[in-house]
């Protein structure tokens, strides 16, 4: 069984034209960057590893995580987390609280809370569990985004322009953090940026797509 996230045959069209044509094996702990112009292709490339193309697409080959296929699975028993250039946070939940959404539901309320509390000090954020989201830093909002998204465990990671937001320090700050979570947790990770800094800092392999 092959372990990380393969990308076996894939290939992606829209109205007959072709947009992606992607094989790789992505190690656990290892970047692959997808690099490109905007339009083509590398959002609906992301969308497809989730699960959640859009009908107005086509798309064949096999998206294997740790050798099963889960190209047919729904979205929610494929095990892959995103990151997005948004932090998505649920403004009507506390920090705990978004942070408590990544969990399984199983567990009673006392271990939930302590698996939040650590989580929470785990990026530095010790005793914000009660703050509403707004009152948080682009970073730390990032970082709370990063750590939900972990909580729930998922087998690979992927990036979608996930550092684009950020000022310049806040960047170098978090593609740290993540790039050196990932390798921690052994996940694989596929990254798709504009920016040729983040495939540098990620080290890994680096795919350009033209859109031909």
């Amino acid at each position: 069984m092959a372990e990380g996230l393969e990308l076996a045959g894939v290939r992606i069209q829209r109205n007959g034209a072709a947009l992606v044509g992607l094989d790789h094996h992505v190690r656990p702990g290892e970047v692959l960057t997808v690099m490109g112009p905007s339009g083509v292709g590398k959002s609906t490339l992301l969308a497809f590893v989730t699960g959640t193309l859009s009908s107005d697409f086509s798309a064949t080959g096999e998206v294997r995580l740790d050798g099963v296929d889960i190209t047919h699975l729904p979205p929610e028993r494929r095990r892959v987390g995103i990151l997005f250039q948004d932090d998505l946070l649920f403004p009507h939940l506390s920090v705990a609280d978004n942070l408590a959404f990544g969990l399984a539901p199983e567990g009673s309320r006392s271990a939930r809370r302590a698996k939040v509390e650590a989580a929470l000090a785990d990026i530095e954020l010790a005793g914000f569990g009660p703050r509403d989201p707004a009152t948080l830093s682009g970073g730390q909002k990032a970082r709370v985004a990063l750590m939900r998204m972990l909580l729930a465990e998922p087998q690979a990671l992927l990036l979608d322009e996930a550092f684009s937001g950020l000022d310049a320090s806040l960047r170098t700050q978090m593609r740290d953090l993540v790039f050196g979570r990932a390798r921690r947790l052994n996940l694989p990770v596929l990254m798709v940026t504009h920016d040729a800094d983040d495939a540098t800092a990620a080290g890994g392999p680096v795919v350009e797509l033209t859109g031909r």
